[in-house]
């Protein structure tokens, strides 16, 4: 079988991304693959085309409604139409209509306490399952920066489905969080394919400030491209929405929307009706837009591998782009009071004699969420350390993920001189490398 073939019958493209026929190929040959793949680079073409290859069911475990919303929509518009959702927004009539078509379903994307739901599992068996796949796989890691309880029991559910041949996907995993995801849910032959988290198109820049929203309003009065501006809670995102909304073409994106209203604002500014999306960071997970310019962080990032996937949002078609990360002293104190609540909202689960069995269940992996939120303040200070680096901020990033750097890109980074392309600045860049081409044809005509 001719991969490449394939892929242009199926999906009309012409050649694989770095990553995507080792990890496919991997899969057709029966191994269960793990692959860091990074934020851009089409990590869900490896359980498509792979699954459209072989018979059965397609499992597809998301940590986010936004993010399954976003693979769902995606494969609609490619013409399949044998795909459903099954999450908490889902009705109980409505998971019984999905239940039973599923042995007309191809993909089936679920959230990870629904398919520990015993009367799934139960249908699920019946099926013949030809990939089982776990997006954002460092979620099952206490060392990964978004762990969640729920994906340390996938290794159970896997066994329970008859161990089925397994995808784990990431874009930002360490060493250590990998040998963890392995561990958990893969195989002893399993193969892993580790590519670099770097995106040498995007510039990187720190702002420290001493008033954010001036420096916002004076960015994006220059801005000419589209944006992401990330922020930490739904109260700062529609404060900056109200701030600026008469002025630009804006729109705001957060969990509290219903499923019509996040989809429409996604479209709208894939289509360029919206040029600044202002959003926590559920809004991008899966959002097909290669030509956003700039991320700029209004708040401060949580962890180093947050920071890496939400700026990697930036600059998918390989064009120049800038991750821009305002600060203001006293920003990580949010994060401090983020990680208290969780702390105090898992003991009350804990606590609480009520609990169902899942729950119960869950809590028996108290000890590893306690070791999470000592892992959590050490990489909120590993954050806080990348404000501070005095050399290059890029080493840092590739240092923090094991890698070196094997050649520093023209535009790296602020501490070398790097500029953010605004306005005026970017016309004249473009008017600058014009000018050089016609010297370099007048030069060769004179010879």
């Amino acid at each position: 079988m001719e991969l490449t073939n394939e892929l242009q019958r199926l999906f009309g493209l012409t050649a694989f991304r770095p990553g995507q026929q080792e990890c496919i190929e991997s899969l057709l040959a029966g191994h269960d693959t793990l692959a860091q793949l990074p934020t851009g680079t089409g990590k869900s073409l490896c359980y498509q085309l792979t699954g459209y290859l072989k018979d059965g069911l397609v499992i597809v475990v998301s940590p986010l409604i936004s993010l399954m919303e976003d693979q769902v929509n995606r494969l609609l518009e490619l013409g399949e139409t044998r795909v459903v959702c099954i999450n908490s927004n889902s009705l109980p009539e409505e998971r019984n209509e999905f239940i039973r078509r599923l042995p007309m379903i191809k993909f089936l994307f679920l959230s990870p306490e629904m398919i520990q739901n015993k009367t799934i599992v139960t249908h699920l068996k019946r099926q013949k399952i030809a990939l089982f796949v776990v997006d954002e796989a460092h979620c099952i890691s206490q060392w990964g920066f978004d762990f969640r309880p729920e994906y340390r029991l996938l290794g159970d559910v896997k066994k329970d489905l008859g161990n089925p041949l397994t995808l784990a996907l990431t874009a930002t995993a360490t060493a250590k969080v990998r040998a963890d995801i392995k561990q958990v849910l893969l195989t002893k032959n399993a193969n892993e394919y580790v590519f670099s988290i770097d995106r040498p198109n995007i510039s990187l820049f720190v702002k420290k400030s001493e008033n954010k929203m001036a420096d916002l309003a004076d960015l994006l009065a220059k801005i000419d491209q589209p944006a992401i501006i990330y922020c930490s809670t739904r109260k700062k995102v529609e404060e900056l929405y109200a701030q600026f909304a008469k002025q630009f073409r804006i729109g705001y994106y957060h969990g509290g929307l219903n499923t019509g209203e996040r989809s429409l604002l996604q479209r709208q500014f894939k289509e360029n009706h919206l040029q600044v999306l202002i959003a926590t960071n559920a809004f991008g997970m899966g959002i097909d837009k290669p030509d956003i310019r700039y991320v700029i962080h209004y708040d401060l990032p949580d962890s180093v591998e947050n920071y890496v996937q939400e700026m990697g949002r930036a600059g998918r078609d390989g064009q120049e782009s800038f991750a821009i990360l305002l600060y203001e002293e006293g920003d990580e104190r949010i994060h401090y009071y983020f990680q208290e609540q969780a702390k105090n909202d898992w003991q009350k689960r804990v606590d609480n004699d009520d609990m169902t069995n899942e729950a119960k269940k869950i809590s028996q992996a108290q000890h590893t969420v306690e070791a999470h939120q000592f892992e959590k303040k050490k990489k909120l200070l590993d954050m806080l350390d990348y404000l501070e680096e005095k050399k290059c901020r890029r080493r840092y990033l590739l240092r923090y993920f094991g890698e070196t750097m094997s050649e520093k890109p023209e535009v790296c980074c602020d501490l070398d001189g790097a500029q953010i392309l605004l306005g005026t600045n970017r016309q004249r860049k473009k008017a600058k490398s014009e000018e050089s081409w016609q010297k370099i044809l007048e030069k060769i005509f004179k010879e």
